[in-house]
């Protein structure tokens, strides 16, 4: 099997870290009403996107 990685466009790079940095500063004490109570669930769609970027050529 040959997966091929490509590095991701700059705009699914920066909503990864976006939304992973929300999740950490949640986790840090910091209350963000929307992300407050899914901090987990919010960096695991974070990495999923990431992830998604880089097994997609072209995302």
């Amino acid at each position: 099997m040959n997966i091929r990685l490509t590095p991701p466009s700059m705009a699914v790079f920066l909503i990864s870290v976006v939304l992973a940095a929300l999740a950490v500063l949640t986790m840090a004490g910091i209350s963000i009403p929307v992300v407050s109570g899914n901090a987990m669930l919010l960096l695991a769609i974070a990495y999923g996107i990431m992830l998604f970027g880089v097994l997609v050529k072209g995302a």
